[in-house]
């Protein structure tokens, strides 16, 4: 697969992750507005994206065939961990977006921004610490 064919898919992935992300956001901040429904918000929606990305770019971005639970919980703890720096971008955007202009619209324009940021730094983290490098030869 080239380059550009892999880029593509891993954008697409992204945002379905980001949407997944937001829309598990959404729904629990229609529960309320206090400090409690916003840590509840981004850390659900935060595992939401975690898992569906998780999901996909281990069957489709790295072509990863681990099975089983053991197999799953190394690779995906290794996952996880290269996702802390990213998961930290993405909340301190949204965070400082959402104290400096308090509106759901900033809010959410500030995780897009992180998240776009983290997900470019997560593709170079996975590979090198999680999945190994994609080969030419990889097919889907």
């Amino acid at each position: 697969m080239n380059k550009k064919s892999l880029a593509l898919k891993y954008l697409c992935f992204a945002v379905l992750a980001i949407f997944s992300n937001l829309g598990v956001q959404r729904i629990v901040f229609s529960t309320g507005d206090s400090q409690a429904v916003y840590v509840i918000a981004v850390v659900t929606g935060t595992a939401a994206g975690l898992l569906v990305k998780y999901l996909l770019d281990k069957t489709w971005i790295f072509y990863n065939s681990t099975s089983g639970l053991k197999g799953h919980s190394k690779i995906f703890s290794r996952y996880a961990m290269t996702g802390l720096l990213t998961t930290s971008i993405f909340w301190g955007f949204e965070t400082v977006f959402w104290l400096i202009w308090e509106t759901g619209f900033m809010r959410e324009l500030g995780a897009l921004i992180g998240l776009i940021i983290g997900y470019s730094i997560k593709y170079s983290l996975d590979s090198k610490f999680v999945f190994g490098p994609v080969t030419e030869g990889q097919q889907t």
